[in-house]
Order: structure tokens, then C-alpha cells, then sequence
């Protein structure tokens, strides 16, 4: 073998058939699968390629590597978007919302294997399929507010659905939680312990229809611990309530133990993007779809690609490591109310997503 042929590196997402499962293996291990724009196209593409294929009745996406499923999307190159003015976050965004869309719509079973990591851009790319499978070492969130930016790829729909205000305890915070909280939280389905995720894998291989499938993932899965997340969910709901982040700040100090924790946490995230975050959340929970939450998480995006806050937050926390984040403003008082408006307003062009299903 050529020392050419050697060093071609390795697909990022490797696209096989195993028996009757499309199986697509996010692979960017060392970077905990994070999602590129190429990787966005690659799953997009074998998601068509297999709608329509009758040898076709599953797929199964995975990620490769023993951290996780996926850390999120690639925040360095949406830093670089920021601070160099180039529309690379903007297209993007366009395409990896229109694959959250596609998998939301997806004609057949969707099953996502949500073990170890699954964060941001990972929660886009498998809680929103039709088989979502936690295991003991899921660690799940939607990190944003640290960076200075919101929780997108339609998170803040999944979040506003979840029990309560445990939704907005998970967005402000930006905390990890287990599988088992992922299934409180309405963002997962089933609990597998993760030795036997190979054998569930090869189970669906064969699974010609739905019902296979959910058999199949069934004879795998067992009762899933207790959701720590529904043990708080009391002081949770009581502190959350409102659409003032400040008025749920001043609750949490007053609050118990736990509650005082979490309003120290929320205290370090981006004043602007709490403020913008709380709204998403609550106009969230009111949009018909999916697609309706999307399109607005691309306004919101292409509007905190000007935020000071959002290449901020990428420096401290991906480039310089620092962890000290500098926000502008430095304080809830000082968001600007025309600033959290204009996060929402139309943009032009909205969001293709692409007819829906009839």
C-alpha cells in the first residue's frame, strides 16, 4: 500500500446497509462526533436515498468512539462565522435544520442509540427521531447559554414540552443530565443498557416493519432508574414559573439547596442569551410544529452571530479554554429589551424547509 493510500482519512460519516437498517456512524471521535456542514449533507443524503427504498425499513444513527453520540455542531467554525463576518454559520444552520425537519418527518422508524455525550447538535439529530434509546451513560443537554447563544435545531420545542417548567430548569442552566432524565425530560423513550446496544443493533437489521422495530428495542430495554430531574421537579416548577429571568433568579436564591445551586450556575451564563432563551422557550411552546420553532431558531441564530456575547463565549470556553467569559452586558438589568426583540423578527429569506408531508 502507498503512503498515499494510507493516510486517506476516514468518511466522517460512514453510510452502510445491514440487512434491512441504513446505518449512519457519526465519525469524529476525537471530537466527540461533533457535527460539520459535511457531515450535515452526508446524513441528509442517505436519508433520502433511503425513504424511498423498499429494502430500506430502519435506520439507525450511532456515533463512533466510546464518549458519545455527539458533542453538538462545530462551534469553532460558527466562531470563526462570528468574528470573520462569512455566511458559513448561516448555510450551516440551514442545512442542519432541514435535516432536524427530515428526521422529524422521516417515513420510516428512526432510531437513535443516545449514548454517552449528546449535546446540542446531537439532541437535533436524534431526539427528534421516531426511537430514542438512553443507556446508563448518557449525559444530555443543551448547552448554549455558556456560549452566549440559544438552544436551537428545535430544542427549545422539545424543552417547552417537558413536564413543567423542568424544560427551562435544563435550558437556563445548561446542565447535563442522565438518560433517565432524558426520558422525563420527553426527550428519549426507551432505557438500554449500553453492553446491550450491538445486539439491539443486530436485532433491528432483520426488523421488517414498525412493530418489529419497537419489539425489538423492547426486549432490549428495561425500567430506567429514577429520574433525579422528577425528584426536584417541586421547587423546579414553583421557581421557573414567568417569562422574567430575573424574577426566576431572585426564587432560586430563595430557594433550598438545590435551587440556590442552579441559580448560581444561571448567574455565569449570558445575560442576553437567558433573557432571548426564556422567550424562545415560551413562544416554543405555543408553535403548531416543528418546523415553525426551526424557522425561528435561524432567526435567532443569524441574530446572535452579531451578539458580542456569542463569539465570547466560543473564546472562553472551546478557544482560549479560560473559562471566563466577559458578557456584554455583564447583567439581566442591562439586556437591552429592542435586543431580545429583534432576535425574533422575520429575516429575509426565511428557512426553506421544504413542503411537508401530505
Amino acid at each position: 500500500m502507498s503512503d498515499d493510500a494510507r493516510t486517506v482519512p476516514e468518511p466522517t460519516v460512514l453510510v452502510e446497509r445491514r440487512g434491512r437498517l441504513g446505518v449512519m456512524t457519526l465519525n469524529r471521535p476525537r471530537a466527540i462526533n461533533a457535527l460539520d456542514h459535511a457531515m450535515v449533507d452526508a446524513v441528509s443524503a442517505a436519508l433520502g436515498a433511503w425513504a424511498d427504498d423498499d429494502a430500506i425499513a430502519a435506520v439507525l444513527v450511532t456515533g463512533a468512539g466510546d464518549r458519545g453520540l455527539c458533542a453538538g455542531g462545530d462551534v469553532v467554525g460558527m466562531y470563526r462565522s462570528a468574528v470573520d463576518g462569512t455566511g458559513a454559520a448561516a448555510a450551516f444552520w440551514r442545512a442542519e435544520y432541514r435535516m432536524n425537519a427530515a428526521i422529524a418527518r422521516y417515513p420510516k422508524p428512526y432510531v437513535a442509540f443516545m449514548d454517552g455525550i449528546v449535546l446540542g447538535g446531537g439532541v437535533g439529530i436524534s431526539a427528534h427521531g421516531s426511537h430514542r434509546i438512553v443507556t446508563e451513560r448518557t449525559r444530555i443537554g443543551m448547552p448554549e447559554t455558556g456560549i452566549g447563544f440559544v438552544p436551537d435545531v428545535g430544542g427549545t420545542r422539545l424543552l417547552a414540552h417537558a413536564p413543567g417548567e423542568l424544560g427551562t430548569h435544563a435550558a437556563l442552566t445548561g446542565g447535563m443530565f442522565s438518560g433517565a432524565d432524558a426520558i422525563a425530560l420527553g426527550m428519549a423513550d426507551a432505557f438500554v443498557p449500553s453492553e446491550r446496544l450491538p445486539g439491539l443493533a443486530v436485532a433491528l437489521e432483520t426488523a421488517g416493519t414498525a412493530a418489529d422495530v419497537e419489539a425489538a428495542i423492547a426486549a432490549a430495554a428495561e425500567t430506567p432508574p429514577p429520574a433525579e430531574l422528577l425528584a426536584q421537579r417541586g421547587w423546579i416548577d414553583a421557581a421557573y414559573a414567568g417569562d422574567d429571568v430575573a424574577a426566576i433568579l431572585g426564587r432560586l436564591r430563595d430557594g433550598e439547596e438545590a435551587a440556590r445551586a442552579a441559580g448560581a450556575v444561571i448567574e455565569t451564563r449570558s445575560p442576553t442569551a437567558l433573557a432571548v432563551t426564556l422567550r424562545a422557550l415560551r413562544v416554543a411552546a405555543l408553535d403548531p410544529t416543528l418546523d415553525d420553532t426551526l424557522r425561528r431558531d435561524y432567526r435567532v441564530g443569524l441574530r446572535a452571530l452579531g451578539w458580542p456575547d456569542f463569539a465570547e463565549g466560543i473564546r472562553a470556553q472551546v478557544i482560549d479554554k479560560d473559562r471566563s467569559p466577559r458578557w456584554r452586558p455583564a447583567s439581566l438589568a442591562d439586556v437591552d429589551p429592542a435586543v431580545v426583540d429583534a432576535a425574533f423578527a422575520p429575516v429575509d429569506p426565511e428557512l426553506d424547509l421544504g413542503p411537508r408531508p401530505s
